[in-house]
């Protein structure tokens, strides 16, 4: 069979891409860690790589109260305005996943595989539904390259390396998610975890995390008071990167911009505490879309992205 080139492989479809370091796109605060990868292969939505991103990841065999509390987390901090970043395996990562797409948001999965296929293939259904609905499918590794085990803990650094804090909710001991907790607090990341049952196999790893300095969760107020700095360090991320590039606009469309901030907000509430009329606003909010700047979300939601 013969193999598929980058060129082949980005002539396929749209929204293809290689990202390297001095990409627009390329995440942030992956930059920050100590082994950014030097060539990103991505399939969706690029520019929502620039959102702040909060890892969730766990066991690939979760109780089903353990599934469950992980897509309740994922949607609940979807709502907030992050992006969920998980790594579309079984169990924990895939409802990741699911909440924030159950709340209309943007998830980005990153594989340890060449994105021309999907691993696992159950997953496949999944990874077309996430960028569907906007979000990003990632991997360092070339197109080609096997689902090999090794290649697991090299894809975690970018989960936890391009995130502002990872959740750990259900994790035997000995679990990867135990190597992605680690490489994030090597990292500077903050790392949550969520208790269970002592009689549970798969608590034991948040319960190890914990003792070790892990933020002890039971809701998600244990985790907007700390991850708000974070989130905020993010955004002057995104801020000092774009501003070089950022083009002069007219002081109704900076109004625009100023009432939007980066999180989702109604449309009516928009509209309402803008001091524009609301013929002129929208007319400038369908120019800022089809500049990439903002995008229409599910809800009569609109978010800005530039």
């Amino acid at each position: 069979m013969t193999e598929l080139t980058e060129e082949a492989w980005l002539a396929q479809a749209d929204n293809r891409y290689v990202l390297t370091p001095d990409h627009e796109c390329y995440p942030p605060l992956l930059r920050e860690i100590s082994d950014a990868p030097l060539k990103l292969y991505a399939m969706g939505a690029i520019e929502h790589l620039l959102l702040p991103q909060f890892a969730v990841v766990g066991t690939r065999n979760p109780t089903p109260q353990g599934g469950q509390t992980t897509y309740d987390f994922a949607k609940a901090l979807t709502k907030t305005g992050l992006s969920i970043c998980s790594g579309l395996a079984m169990g924990i990562d895939a409802k990741a996943h699911e909440g924030a797409l159950g709340a209309g948001g943007v998830t980005v999965a990153v594989l340890g595989n060449g994105l021309d296929s999907v691993y696992p293939a159950k997953n496949r259904t999944l990874a077309h539904r996430i960028v569907d609905n906007g979000g990003v499918i990632l991997s360092e590794f070339p197109l080609g390259t096997p689902p090999l085990p090794r290649n697991f803990p090299i894809r975690n650094r970018i989960v936890t390396g391009m995130s502002v804090g990872t959740l750990v909710t259900e994790a035997a001991l000995g679990s990867g998610s135990l190597i992605s907790a680690r490489l994030a607090s090597e990292q500077g990341r903050e790392v949550f975890a969520i208790p269970g049952s002592i009689h549970n196999t798969v608590a034991r790893g948040c319960h190890r995390l914990i003792r070790q300095g892990a933020k002890l969760v039971e809701s998600l107020d244990d985790l907007v008071d700390d991850i708000q700095p974070l989130v905020s360090h993010a955004l002057s991320q995104i801020d000092l990167q774009l501003s070089d590039d950022a083009p002069e606009v007219s002081d109704e469309v900076q109004q625009v911009l100023d009432a939007l901030g980066f999180e989702p907000i109604q449309l009516d509430l928009l509209l309402n505490n803008i001091q524009l009329d609301r013929a002129d606003a929208q007319e400038i909010l369908m120019d800022l879309e089809m500049d990439g700047r903002i995008q229409s979300m599910s809800g009569q939601r609109v978010q800005r992205l530039k």
